[in-house]
């Protein structure tokens, strides 16, 4: 018996469906495209949707400034202090009363070279004004009996053409100077966040990181407290190296001043210990006021060779000081630490500069651990590290105690 005959509809539906299938067939290119440029655009659109956010997160910090700075110069502080500070709690000591020695000692330190600093300039400064002065009118003889054979009108006119750009630039100046009072107000806001962040810190650093690690999903929560006890530990490392690196250059060049015969010698090497918290860039910057002094007070011939001290100095940090402490504390190549320095600095001027190397440090750590699954593979020194040098030692020793007991 023959079957039922199709209707007309159902034929011309099937005729349809298989014609579309035929087009679909016909328009599908993704056999024909090669395996690489497959590959290619799918690191493409990933590395795009990564560089969006990054790009959103650098613009949330830069429209949060006045918040993440403070933040970022605490923590900074925080991780300087770190090993005296839990030293102090290994050694027994209240927890409070280490908060009070770590934070009123820095205070004192910070303000005992602030003193330092003014009281020689304050000492030395009649003087040296007075050979600077001596220096200008040296340079005004040489410009006129010198090779350039100016006169006296044509160094006047100069003069003169320099006042008047300074009249034309009048009302920034003045706008600038109006801002004067909203930046001073923002630096004391400033201040006075980043030492309630850094008593925070030292008082309850535990309990801040285990909030912290609450806001992820359970199951990322071990990923989360490894990874950011390792970086933290990159920090501390970071820190105590360039406290180090910052000692040598202002020793260095404080002592090639001093026998040098520069004036402020003091000052500058505070300057130069201050300024070498900015990486690659700091000490140069700050050592150039040695240069100068050199120039005005002790003539030409000194300031070559403090300029030569202050090279040398650079030279023993660039490619002895970084490689080996640097390097090996933070794992961060030299190479890496001057691109970032400069890219921070680009984007953020000063506290980007300032700020490069040790979120750098961070990052290259807390990457390196994800990828290797250190909290599997049983990688919790530094993570036991953190959590526990934030512990008071009564309730460590408790807690050991009992596990003791039940064992």
């Amino acid at each position: 018996m023959s079957g039922p005959a199709q209707k007309p509809d159902d034929t011309a539906r099937g005729r349809f469906l298989d014609a579309l299938r035929m087009r679909t067939v016909t328009t599908d290119i993704s056999p024909s495209i090669p395996h690489g440029l497959r590959v290619a655009t799918a690191y493409a659109w990933r590395l795009l949707v990564v560089a969006a956010a990054v790009g959103v997160l650098i613009w949330l910090v830069i429209q949060l400034n006045l918040l993440v700075i403070p933040l970022l110069v605490a923590i900074l502080i925080t991780a300087l202090l770190w090993p005296v500070f839990t030293w102090m709690l290994r050694r027994h000591v209240p927890r409070w009363l280490a908060v009070v020695i770590a934070v009123v000692g820095t205070i004192a330190i910070i303000g005992g070279l602030l003193w330092l600093v003014v009281w020689q300039i304050t000492d030395q400064w009649p003087s040296v004004q007075e050979r600077t002065l001596a220096a200008v009118d040296e340079f005004r003889h040489f410009l006129m009996t010198g090779p350039l054979q100016l006169s006296e009108k044509q160094i006047n006119d100069f003069l003169a053409e320099g006042l008047k750009l300074l009249q034309e630039q009048g009302s920034a100046l003045w706008s600038g100077a109006l801002s004067i009072g909203s930046t001073i107000g923002h630096i004391a806001t400033g201040t006075v966040l980043a030492f309630f962040i850094l008593l925070c810190i030292l008082a309850d650093g535990a309990g801040i990181w285990r909030w912290t690690t609450h806001l992820f999903p359970r199951a990322a929560r071990p990923a989360v407290t490894g990874a950011g006890a390792a970086g933290w530990v990159s920090v501390v490392n970071y820190a105590r190296t360039q406290l180090l690196v910052a000692t040598i250059d202002a020793v260095g060049i404080g002592l090639g001043a001093y026998f040098l015969g520069v004036p402020l010698a003091i000052p500058v090497a505070v300057l130069v210990f201050l300024g070498a918290f900015v990486p690659i860039v700091g000490a140069v910057v700050t050592g150039t006021l040695a240069v100068f002094l050199a120039l005005v007070y002790n003539g030409p011939w000194i300031a070559l060779w403090m300029l030569v001290v202050i090279l040398a100095v650079q030279q023993l940090e660039g490619h002895v000081l970084q490689p080996l402490l640097m390097g090996s504390a933070v794992k961060v190549h030299p190479l890496a630490v001057v691109l970032v320095v400069a890219g921070g600095a680009l984007v953020a001027g000063i506290p980007g500069a300032l700020f490069a190397v040790p979120l750098a440090a961070f990052v290259n750590v807390v990457a390196v651990y994800l990828a290797d699954r250190g909290w599997e593979t049983g990688d919790t020194t530094a993570g036991a590290d953190l959590i526990w040098s934030t512990v008071p030692v009564e309730r460590r020793r408790r807690k050991t105690s009992r596990r003791e007991e039940s064992a």
